[in-house]
């Protein structure tokens, strides 16, 4: 179905086509600038370091909901080859195939259009088969290191994690803060945790990925509003599916991604996060989660650390 006229209403409100110019590609990461890295810096207290990615495996988020979105076929090409003759140094050697964005991941701002349309109001065939994506790539992001802030929306719920029909409001993004004792501000990312991941960990893969609980369509104008550089969660689709309106799907994508040029994170990890912002009682860090280089990906995986 068409974009309808809320939809439009909303991305009026959070557009930011041309803000940072009209060749920019990199959006709200723009808004990590050298005084927000020194101050999250300075949130380093313990040096304890938390990852936050999934395996990269056969049996990985992946079910086959996203045609194409491979889990990583791994393959050994050579194992203890004595390159340089018999009794030399042996090495052992592997290739990957996956989707780049079967992990945890960070969605390019090619990723998604709306109305045949990129983010900065760039056309939408600029992403081709043999080109790639010739703007907006997640090559263009060099790197990304920042303040981040866990909002812990299912413990702030009292639940280990939220039903599958959960969409999670700004109102639920206040209460997480409220329960951290922190506050969203510019140049942060937020990494939203609704439990969903637990569903993986447990072994029920068709279970994480569908129903989830994920992010409402009225949260854009949140992150808009605190000038939010990033937004990653613990889901497979990051927005809520089923959607909140029928047969509208991925809206939320299209209001971060094009509208806003917001970059998203996918299947992020957060449990052991946020069982440690909960013992040590803060929820801001140092984030280190800077995507792998593809030159014209619509996504790379990402390893994200936090360090408290």
């Amino acid at each position: 179905m068409p974009m309808p006229a809320a939809f439009h209403e909303i991305a009026k409100r959070v557009n930011n086509w041309g803000r940072w110019g009209a060749e920019d590609e990199i959006g709200t990461l723009n808004l990590v600038t050298d005084a927000v890295v020194r101050s999250a810096a300075a949130t380093v207290t313990t040096g304890r370091r938390i990852p936050l990615a999934v395996p990269l495996q056969h049996d990985g988020v992946q079910t086959g909901l996203i045609p194409g979105r491979i889990n990583p076929l791994h393959t050994m090409i050579g194992v203890n080859v004595e390159l340089f003759g018999a009794g030399t140094v042996a090495t052992s050697d592997d290739v990957v195939t996956m989707g780049l964005q079967a992990g945890t991941h960070w969605d390019a701002l090619a990723h998604v259009s709306h109305s045949g349309v990129l983010y900065n109001g760039r056309p939408a065939d600029s992403v081709s088969p043999h080109g790639r994506a010739a703007f907006g790539g997640i090559g263009t992001v060099r790197h990304l290191v920042t303040r981040g802030v866990l909002l812990d929306v299912a413990r702030a719920h009292g639940v280990p994690a939220l039903p599958g029909d959960h969409a999670v409001t700004p109102e639920d993004l206040e209460a997480a803060e409220e329960l951290g004792g922190v506050r969203v501000r510019a140049g942060d990312v937020a990494l939203v945790r609704t439990g969903q991941m637990r569903r993986y960990l447990e072994g029920d893969r068709q279970g994480y990925a569908f129903p989830s609980p994920g992010l409402s369509i009225r949260t854009p104008e949140w992150f808009h509003a605190r000038d939010v550089a990033a937004v990653a969660n613990d889901t497979l689709t990051f927005e809520i599916v089923p959607p909140e309106i029928e047969d509208l799907w991925l809206p939320v994508h299209a209001l971060d991604l094009v509208e806003m040029g917001m970059p998203q994170g996918q299947n992020w990890n957060l449990e052991e996060l946020a069982a440690a912002c909960a013992q040590e009682g803060r929820y801001a860090f140092l984030l280190s989660a800077t995507p792998e280089p593809f030159t014209g990906g619509t996504g790379a995986p990402v390893a994200p650390v936090a360090v408290l």
